[in-house]
C-alpha cells in the first residue's frame, strides 16, 4: 500500500505546551497517527524540536513552521511512498532535511510522520504496532523503571537529582512489578504527606517534595519500600536519573538543593558513597556528557553490578554508542526517539546496543502525550526497560497500561526476565 495523503495539527502535551500529530492517509484509505512528546532536560547533541518563537503564539511555542514543512514539503516528498518500506522513507526524510540535526525541517515534523508511517504500515498489515516494528520477533515484556521523586528540570529545580525511581527486581512478572510500585509510591505520598513535605507533583507524576538534602530522599523512599513489606535491595532497588548536565557549570558541579559545588572528583565521590550506601540498581547521567573521565571511572568501579545509562551522553546515535564503547564510558543506553527524529535510526540504536552486549532502556520525556508507541517499541524490540515517570498521571499510565494489553495479546508467547535481565552474563 502507498501513501496518498500526510496531514498534521497541533495538539498539546502533559506539560501544557504545543506539539505535532501527524496522520497518514494510504490509498486503501487505512490511516496511522502519532504524536511527539518533548523534553525539558535535553542534551547538546539531541536532534532540534522546531518551535515558532513567536511571542504571540503561545508564547513562543507553537509549531506551526513544523506543521507547515508536514504538509508541504514532507507531503510531497513521500506521495506515493510504498508504506511498508519504513527505512527508505525514513532515509527520504533525513534527505529532504539535509541537516545535521533535523533542524530544517524540526525533528518534531519529522519524527511525528515517522512513527505515523509505522501505526499506517501496522494498520494496514492487520497486526499491533509492536508486531510490525518488531517484524513478528519482540515478545519480552519491559522491566519498568518507576518514579517516586521527580527532580531537577522536572521540578523548578527544588531538588536535584532528576529522577529518585524504584525497580522492582524481585517481581517474577509485570503485571507484580506494577502492583509493588504501586504499593511503594502510595506509601512514599503519605510519609511525605504526614512530614508535611509534600509541595505536589513533578512533571512525570513522581512527588515534588521539600528536602534539605538528597539524602533524605534516599531515607524516605528506603522507609517507603519497608513499610509496603519489602526488602530494600532484595525485593525493591533504586534507579537514579542524576542529569548530570544540568547541574555542570565552570568545571564543577552545583547541588542547589544543599547550597554547595563540587569539583568533579569530588562528586564522584559523592556518587560512589550514594551506591555503597543505598541498593542503587541503575545510574542515568550520573555526570556531564563532557566529564568523560569519571565516566570512565564509575563504569570501571560499579558497571559489573550497576547499570550505567548514557542519555545526554548518547542522544540515541549510533555513532555516539560507538564511542562510548570503545572508550568504556558506560554500560547501557537510554533510547528516545526524538533525540535521533526517526523510527529507523532509533531501531539501528537499539540494535546496535543489544548486539554490543549493552542494554538498552526505552524512555519517554517529560512533556508526553497519550500516544503509546514507546510501550510498542519497547516489546518489539526485547529492549528488557521501560521508563516513563510515575504510576499517575493519564500519559503515564496510557503506556503501563498498553504493555498489559500487549501481554494479553501476547498470551504464552509473553516472557519477563525481571532481575535476570541484569545478568551480564546472560546470553542475549
Amino acid at each position: 500500500m502507498k501513501i496518498s495523503d500526510i496531514d498534521a495539527f497541533q495538539i498539546f502535551d502533559s506539560r501544557g505546551h504545543p506539539t505535532i500529530e501527524a496522520e497518514v492517509t494510504l490509498d486503501s484509505g487505512i490511516r496511522g497517527s502519532a504524536s511527539v512528546p518533548s523534553g525539558a532536560s535535553r542534551g547538546k547533541f539531541e536532534a532540534l524540536e522546531l518551535r515558532d518563537h513567536d511571542p504571540l503564539k503561545y508564547q513562543g511555542q507553537s509549531v506551526f513552521k513544523a506543521i507547515k514543512n508536514i504538509n508541504g514539503e514532507i507531503r510531497e516528498a513521500l506521495m506515493g511512498s510504498p508504506v511498508a518500506n519504513q527505512p527508505a522513507i525514513d532515509q527520504t526524510l533525513i534527505r529532504l532535511d539535509g541537516t545535521e540535526n533535523k533542524s530544517r525541517l524540526g525533528a518534531n515534523a519529522i519524527l511525528a510522520v515517522s512513527m505515523a508511517v509505522a501505526r499506517a504500515a501496522a494498520n494496514s498489515k492487520n497486526i499491533p504496532l509492536f508486531q510490525s516494528l518488531g517484524d513478528g520477533r519482540g515478545c519480552l515484556l519491559p522491566l519498568p523503571e518507576i518514579q517516586m521523586i521527580g527532580g531537577g528540570a522536572h521540578s523548578g529545580g527544588r531538588i536535584d537529582v532528576q529522577d529518585f525511581m524504584i525497580i522492582c527486581n524481585g517481581a517474577t512478572t509485570y503485571a507484580q512489578c506494577l502492583e509493588m510500585s504501586y504499593n511503594v509510591y502510595k506509601h512514599c505520598g503519605r510519609l511525605l504527606k504526614q512530614r508535611n513535605l509534600l509541595a505536589g507533583l513533578a512533571d512525570e507524576g513522581g512527588y515534588w517534595p521539600e528536602f534539605d538534602t538528597h539524602e533524605a530522599a534516599f531515607d524516605v523512599i528506603m522507609e517507603a519500600i519497608e513499610s509496603a513489606g519489602y526488602l530494600p535491595g532484595k525485593e525493591v532497588s533504586f534507579s537514579l536519573d542524576i542529569a548530570g548536565s544540568e547541574l555542570y557549570a565552570g568545571g564543577k558541579y552545583h547541588l542547589r538543593l544543599e547550597n554547595r559545588s563540587l569539583s568533579p572528583l569530588e562528586f564522584f565521590n559523592l556518587i560512589r558513597q550514594w551506591c555503597a550506601n543505598y541498593p542503587i540498581l541503575s545510574i542515568e547521567d550520573p555526570f556531564s556528557e563532557d566529564d568523560r573521565d569519571n565516566w570512565a571511572r564509575l563504569t570501571q568501579d560499579v558497571g559489573s553490578k550497576i547499570n550505567i545509562i548514557g542519555d545526554d551522553l548518547f542522544t540515541t546515535r549510533v555513532d555516539k554508542v560507538k564511542d562510548g564503547i570503545a572508550n568504556g564510558l558506560a554500560n547501557s543506553v537510554l533510547i528516545k526517539l526524538n533525540q535521533i527524529g526517526t523510527v529507523t535510526e532509533t531501531l539501528e540504536c537499539i540494535q546496535y546496543t543489544q548486539e554490543a552486549g549493552w542494554f538498552p532502556v526505552i524512555s519517554g520525556r517529560s512533556g508526553e502525550t497519550e500516544d503509546p508507541f514507546i510501550a510498542h517499541l519497547a516489546v518489539a524490540t526485547d529492549a528488557g526497560q521501560l521508563k516513563l515517570g510515575a504510576l499517575a498521571r493519564s500519559e503515564r499510565t496510557v503506556k503501563w497500561n498498553e504493555v498489559l494489553r500487549i501481554e494479553r495479546s501476547l498470551g504464552d508467547k509473553a516472557h519477563f526476565l525481571g532481575a535476570k535481565l541484569f545478568d551480564r552474563n546472560l546470553a542475549r
